[in-house]
């Protein structure tokens, strides 16, 4: 595999002056259950600070204007909810139509338990031909859904974007030495993400294995990230991460590029919010709010 971790970072093109907010890409971020609005607000709205020009949130109706209080700058579509609060796998009848209306879709952040939302996150995951980040519970989901109904192996019809820590890891895996391994030293987390990424044999699937120095990989390159640091450690911190992969995807990065430049600029945003609210008392939101810093500044030490 080639080692892209030393190489220039991929860069966003400069924005025309007679640009509008359909040239920086429509993203559909589901997610959301009852008691877990916050997750999918935060996506959405880093997904927004990260440059996208459009984002809408499908989420259980339950929780509609909850979500819709967080942020007034992205749009809320309120989805079928069952009685525990969680999105209802029949939401595919009306998503499936509307699928290529938006450049990406990311899937997860609050999403609930898996036994609720399984079919929805493993299907989507085979089905869709559209970019896809699966976050959090959308990864669990997909787990599941092969574990239990899954009759081939798992290839993926369009780009994804997997970003699981340890533990979604060994769930997605569903192999004791494979999670083992992703819990190792650098070379064998690269080899453990790796081998996850190359059960795709259409070469789509690009895996963020999270943690101390991220891997980032497709299989056949991969970049182990140096920014971040232990205050990152907190609530939230991935759904941020999930609308920031989202956003650079809807404005025309590759998926291993977006996972890459988005898993660097995460963890800067991470450095500087430390720098003003130390490790210790470092929340989710205050990734978002050092966002707009660090994309003015992506490389702070060259």
């Amino acid at each position: 595999m080639r080692d892209l971790s030393q190489e220039p970072l991929p860069a966003l093109p400069p924005r025309r002056p007679e640009s509008h907010k359909g040239d920086f890409g429509r993203a559909m971020i589901i997610g959301g259950s009852r008691g877990m609005a916050g997750a999918v607000a935060m996506a959405g709205m880093a997904c927004l600070r990260s440059g996208a020009g459009l984002a809408t949130l499908g989420v259980p109706r339950c929780i509609g204007p909850v979500v819709a209080g967080f942020c007034p700058a992205y749009m809320v579509r309120e989805l079928v909810d069952d009685e525990p609060g969680t999105l209802y796998w029949a939401n595919l009848f009306d998503l499936v139509p509307v699928e290529h209306n938006y450049t990406v879709w990311a899937l997860g952040p609050g999403l609930g338990e898996p036994d609720a939302t399984a079919e929805l996150s493993g299907r989507m995951n085979r089905e869709w031909t559209a970019p896809l980040v699966i976050d959090a519970d959308g990864l669990n989901g997909v787990a599941l859904y092969e574990a239990r109904y899954a009759s081939a192996p798992l290839t993926p019809p369009g780009p994804r974007v997997y970003t699981p820590h340890p533990g979604e890891f060994a769930r997605l895996a569903g192999d004791d030495a494979l999670a083992e391994q992703a819990t190792g030293d650098d070379d064998a987390r690269v080899a453990a993400a790796a081998a996850l990424a190359a059960r795709d044999e259409g070469g789509n699937t690009v895996v963020v294995l999270k943690g101390h120095r991220t891997v980032v990989t497709d299989g056949a390159r991969f970049s182990i990230n140096a920014t971040g640091n232990p205050g990152m450690a907190t609530g939230g911190s991935g759904d941020v991460l999930t609308g920031v992969i989202t956003a650079l995807i809807a404005q025309g990065l590759s998926a291993f590029d977006a996972a890459r430049l988005g898993v660097h600029l995460h963890g800067l945003a991470g450095d500087i919010a430390r720098e003003r609210t130390g490790a210790v008392s470092l929340i989710a939101t205050d990734l978002i709010d050092a966002l707009p810093t660090a994309f003015q500044n992506p490389n702070p030490d060259s």
